[in-house]
């Protein structure tokens, strides 16, 4: 793929990063005076009290930084009160549920829209000023309820207005949050609850997704009845007509406890800089989940700025983010840096595969989004479904296209650049992590013409390096390594929550002085950078190092296949074979991103044994003879976390005959696939 894009002249010309020069003299300067350059970005926001200092280093080797020290402030402040009196009638959210998302009057008091029958409900738009309102209530509300600063309040809720209010307004006044994704087991949640000692869980008598109902409170009652006895309520969303068992003494209706007289302005908490604002968990390969925690000052300066400068964010911008507030995406990108950045922005309930591949097209139509964030999943998935549903809607809106969750191949970019985004919309592909907080890696498409599959390259702050198995940096301009970070940045976490050691074991203990990404990655002669995956997806066959992605990339741009996933196997004579596993089939039965496509059988005979050496002969086409894959299976799904993420170390243990031994699971979207597959 040797292919360069760059943005055209209108949108260069409006672009806040124009030109390469540009992006290279504000680069150096926030490597080379970090305190001066993100001292003057943090003078746009409101604090109650400025930084004794910046940057405060006391030891990166262990992790330890502080960013805004002695700095205090409240981030709802920065999400909402500044806006009030110049943009307290602006759109800030536009909802849209499940349904069809007809319009009409609103559940919240002075919204617009309305909801119709259960899985009908139109969209829903409030004001700055409505969700300040929302906000506040809340606010008032859970203080009363005996919610005091520092107490962690676990979510299990779906993707609604409410759930959105309610997570401000434990920021609001103090408390942690702590956002399980609505689709986890009551062992995730049991997991997750007691880790952080929970005293509160937010929930809902029901989720919608699609065709399902998902019975989120009584996976909330299961996890409660194996422990979690710091719990002492659960405040549930009616959000069906569902009845759901209530534990008296414990679990109560929300709309039943909310009252009118809660209504009022709420006292902002003033936080330090350094005090917690959330932990999110993330899973590991053994063990259990990972309590990442984030604080209040450098985690507001850093997704704010960097939504701001990856996608150009501007005052009549809609941005919508496709993620679920279950994950840090959701997080940086739905709920915080939208409103810091004072912009409008869409939630979006359902799948965007119901009532058919047509959903996001019909949603760019009729909210005139300008600016799309989805994963390379859902692209995938679209694409496979034909050009007919995106060419039959008005998407003149957008002007800017992005991608989050893993590498996007260049197939599916080419797609989406030139289908969707009829070639006038950049692509910025983001690299980053539950633990960076924002984006650390993404293409500038305004300074420099971008590639397809390409990660691009640092953003302001990030000082990235590839290390070679012996730990030495490779300082030549062309290289390929372990992908490390050099340096702290404002939005990096600060801990895992209750695990100091795990902290410095899992991120700077191997290679000290460095902060390990656990990815590999190759660097150009232009300085863009190429993620290859988790560092043990990349294989040594015949002495030759393979990225399991650019495989991959090879084997999903071929048009029976919907999806793959690459493995290696220890091999006597190669070191490692390549085993590849393909999702194939009629698209249109595919059940979404976090699904499936039609279903295949594996073997070596028939329709099947034909399409396995079509495949093969394919790759080595592509690539070369030696990433011909030894194997190639034929599945009906791949094991996938909730994020779209494929779970390659499962297959790995699979293929290894480690299959009594997978770890910990508790991520895993569709573990109907693992029978299967074993």
């Amino acid at each position: 793929m040797n292919k360069k894009f760059l943005a055209g002249e209108k949108f260069v010309s409006q672009a806040y990063i124009d030109s390469e020069e540009k992006y290279k003299k504000m680069y150096a300067e926030s490597l080379d005076n970090p305190d001066g350059f993100w001292g003057k970005i943090a003078e746009e926001f409101v604090w109650s009290k400025k930084w004794d200092s910046v940057l405060s280093e006391e030891d990166f080797v262990e992790g330890k930084v502080k960013w805004f020290s002695g700095a205090e402030l409240n981030i709802t402040v920065n999400c909402l009160d500044r806006y009030l009196e110049e943009k307290g009638d602006k759109m800030a959210y536009i909802w849209e549920g499940n349904g069809s998302g007809a319009e009409g009057a609103g559940r919240a008091e002075g919204a617009e829209g309305a909801e119709g029958a259960e899985g009908q409900e139109a969209v829903i738009r409030f004001t700055y000023k409505q969700v300040y309102e929302e906000v506040c209530k809340y606010g008032n509300f859970l203080r009363d309820f005996g919610v005091k600063k520092g107490d962690k309040i676990c979510f299990y809720a779906p993707m609604i207005p409410e759930t959105i209010f309610l997570l401000l307004a434990c920021a609001r006044i103090g408390a942690i949050h702590n956002v399980i994704f609505g689709g986890y087991s009551g062992k995730s949640i049991q997991e997750r609850a007691e880790d952080c000692s929970a005293r509160f869980v937010v929930t809902a008598n029901e989720g919608l997704r699609g065709k399902k109902k998902i019975p989120l409170k009584e996976a909330v009652d299961e996890a409660l009845s194996e422990g979690c006895n710091s719990v002492e309520k659960v405040l549930v969303i009616r959000r069906t007509d569902a009845e759901v068992k209530m534990k008296e003494g414990r679990d109560v209706w929300l709309d039943e406890v909310v009252k009118d007289e809660y209504a009022g302005d709420c006292e902002p908490e003033i936080m330090k800089a350094e005090d917690p604002l959330f932990i999110l968990y993330t899973s590991g390969s053994t063990g259990k989940p990972k309590g990442v925690l984030h604080t209040c000052g450098g985690y507001m300066v850093y997704a704010a700025t960097t939504l701001k400068y990856a996608f150009d964010v501007k005052d009549d911008d809609v941005f919508w983010c496709t993620a679920d507030i279950g994950w840090i995406t959701g997080h940086s990108y739905i709920v915080y840096g939208p409103l810091l950045s004072g912009t409008t922005s869409v939630i979006f309930e359902g799948v965007l595969t119901y009532p058919d591949a047509g959903r996001s097209w019909d949603m760019v139509e009729r909210h005139k989004v300008s600016i799309f964030y989805t994963a390379p999943t859902l692209i995938r998935v679209l694409q496979k479904e034909g050009d007919d549903f995106p060419n039959g809607k008005d998407l003149s809106s957008l002007r800017l296209l992005g991608s989050v969750g893993e590498p996007i191949n260049p197939d599916p970019w080419l797609w989406y650049y030139n289908v969707v985004g009829k070639g006038e919309c950049p692509v910025v592909d983001t690299y980053w992590q539950t633990e960076t907080g924002g984006f650390v890696i993404m293409p500038f498409p305004a300074a420099y013409p971008i590639k397809p599959g390409s990660a691009g390259r640092p953003f302001f702050g990030i000082e990235p390096v590839l290390l070679d198995n012996e730990g030495k940096e490779i300082n030549e301009s062309e290289g390929n390594g372990r992908l490390m970070i050099k340096r702290s940045w404002p939005g990096m976490m600060r801990g895992v929550y209750g695990n100091a050691n795990k902290f410095k074991e899992k991120y700077f203990s191997r290679f000290p002085g460095y902060y390990e990404t656990g990815d590999g990655a190759r660097r150009d002669k232009d300085g863009d950078f190429w993620i290859s995956g988790r560092i043990d997806d990349v294989l040594s066959v015949a002495g030759h190092r393979l990225g399991t992605a650019e495989i991959e990339n090879v084997l999903v741009s071929h048009e029976t296949v919907v999806e793959a996933a690459v493995v290696g196997v220890p091999d006597e004579i190669k070191g490692e074979s390549i085993y590849a596993f393909v999702v194939m089939g009629n698209p249109s039965t595919s059940s979404g991103p976090s699904g499936s496509g039609t279903s295949g059988t594996s073997g070596g005979s028939g329709k099947s044994g034909t399409i396995e050496k079509e495949l093969k002969d394919y790759v080595a086409e592509e690539i070369g003879h030696v990433a011909k894959p030894s194997v190639i299976r034929v599945v009906s799904g791949l094991p996938k976390t909730r994020s779209g993420k494929i779970m390659r170390r499962i297959l790995k243990k699979i293929v290894r005959g480690e299959s009594e031994d997978l770890g910990d699971i508790s991520a895993l979207a569709n573990p109907e696939v693992l029978e299967e597959l074993v």
